[in-house]
């Protein structure tokens, strides 16, 4: 169902995928969007090994494309290193593919959000954390991708420094 990659020697390791998403701090969600335009939206989000999670509004282009059709891919870009007298970057990324859902019970919902605190603010206590919580309940919306395919890459120049380093 999803395409293989084409430069195989450069994809890298589930285990890189996860450190990736596991430390990037935003990425670029790609829904379906109005009229079947692409929609691509700079959004934060925390990574649960099968799962993603987001927050929101509760309602907006976003959510009309989630509703609309929850298949989407969200990419995370961990190095971006422009090397101007070799005309490229040294790059390297991961794409998750999957369908996102709207967590409608309040423990889901809470779960989710817990764990964004908790990655954007580690050095809050639990206590504030809560209490910031609390006060911004009523408009949050939390959503979740459900992890269907991923696929991480880099660049060539990443892939044979790394096979140099290695002798």
């Amino acid at each position: 169902m999803f395409r293989e990659m084409r430069r195989k020697r450069q994809l890298l390791s589930r285990e890189d995928c996860d450190r990736i998403l596991a430390e990037g701090t935003s990425g670029v969600l790609a829904l379906s969007g109005d009229e079947d335009y692409p929609y691509a939206v700079p959004i934060s989000y925390v990574y649960d090994r099968e799962k993603i999670f987001f927050h929101s509004a509760k309602s907006g282009h976003k959510l009309d494309a989630i509703n609309r059709n929850p298949k989407a891919s969200f990419c995370v870009i961990s190095q971006d290193l422009i090397v101007p007298e070799e005309y490229t970057t040294y790059f390297r990324s991961v794409i998750a593919f999957g369908r996102i859902r709207i967590l409608e019970e309040d423990s889901e919902k809470r779960d989710a959000i817990e764990k964004l605190a908790a990655k954007y603010s580690p050095g809050e206590t639990a206590e504030n954390r809560s209490q910031t919580i609390e006060r911004e309940w009523n408009p949050l919306c939390m959503l979740e991708m459900t992890i269907d395919h991923l696929t991480g890459k880099e660049a060539i120049e990443l892939v044979r420094k790394k096979k140099q380093d290695s002798l």
